[in-house]
């Protein structure tokens, strides 16, 4: 081999390199902590399973302020990082300004929806696990008062509240629901002492059993059931370790299943409007040796049959984002 084939060889295999190291996917965390225990970290464990299964590695950043969305998006972009795929509704507006700038990369945004042809938006029908925990958080109440503690107060978690109080009413139509927002701005996720003043707050009321949807924040209200002696509810990852045998279950939000679809399906991944409800096994409810003594037989049937008539679309649950409004609570 001459010296100028050896040369050109090491700068094609340099370049294959490179662009191997271009196409590392990234994945940027919202506000509230990689490890808050719920969306953050559901997000974080699909991106993990991913490398688990294929060997490689990604790219990430967690944000400290609402002004690095789009200064992390560009960073990524710029790095050479495809797919990017952001965790949460609120980088909406960066995305907006960015994705036309970088047109051969591929973005993915979960819980908004951004129309550009080279974003996948990712959204779920939180309403419809959250109706599931509402029938069984009403099945589990000693007291008919039940409560609901959310993060931020955005139509999106109005959304789960109005899912899980049709869920209590389907089983206890005269039950009380007792629905609470930790904050209106992006600090309400990451809020233990807040969430735990209203858990102490909804008991007092006679809650018995409380929902939490609200990033970080729901670590406070889930510690603090515990403490105080009632059920709590977790969201988004699988909270029930947390308190064994007094979480009765959790929302599950597959954001996980959505972080790693995206980066298994790579740069060029197709883009549009992708739905993840009960029918494809994009929300449910968690079941462990963690809750199985809280959860019965009969329950359990209860709550898997109003789930198959859901996916069916026999058992329609209505969506407080589609029209600002709940048949079952007030805001």
């Amino acid at each position: 081999m001459t010296l100028m084939h050896k040369i050109l060889g090491a700068t094609a295999a340099m370049a294959l390199s490179a662009g191997a190291a271009l196409a590392e996917p990234a994945l940027i965390f919202d506000l509230g902590g990689k490890f808050d225990k719920s969306f953050n970290e559901a997000a974080f464990n699909g991106a993990t399973r991913w490398a688990n299964e294929t060997g490689e590695t990604f790219r990430e950043i967690e944000l400290q302020s609402e002004a690095q969305r789009e200064q992390a998006l560009r960073r990524f972009a710029e790095a050479g990082s495809n797919p990017i795929v952001m965790a949460g509704f609120a980088f909406g507006d960066a995305l907006g300004q960015v994705a036309s700038d970088y047109p051969d990369t591929s973005f993915v945004i979960i819980d908004m929806v951004v129309d550009a042809p080279n974003v996948r938006s990712v959204v779920f029908n939180e309403h419809e696990g959250s109706y599931l925990v509402g029938m069984m958080a009403a099945e589990a109440s000693e007291s008919g008062t039940v409560g609901f503690i959310g993060g931020m107060d955005i139509p999106l978690i109005r959304k789960f509240a109005c899912g899980y109080a049709q869920g209590v009413k389907a089983v206890n139509p005269d039950a009380t629901i007792i629905a609470n927002m930790t904050g209106t701005t992006p600090a309400a996720w990451n809020d233990p002492v807040k969430g735990s003043e209203l858990t102490k707050a909804q008991i007092n009321q006679g809650a018995d059993v409380v929902y939490a949807a609200a990033g970080g924040t729901g670590v406070g209200v889930l510690q603090t059931a515990a403490d105080e002696g009632i059920l709590s509810i977790g969201v988004d990852s699988n909270q029930n370790y947390l308190h064994p045998g007094k979480v009765l279950t959790s929302m599950l939000k597959r954001v996980d299943n959505a972080v790693f679809d995206a980066f298994s399906d790579g740069p060029g991944l197709e883009t549009g409007f992708q739905i993840m409800g009960i029918a494809n096994g994009g929300v449910g409810y968690a079941m462990d040796e963690n809750n199985a003594s809280l959860v019965n037989d009969t329950m359990k049937a209860n709550v898997d049959a109003a789930a198959a008539k859901i996916a069916s679309g026999e058992l329609a649950v209505h969506d407080y984002m589609s029209d600002d409004s709940c048949p079952e609570l007030s805001f």
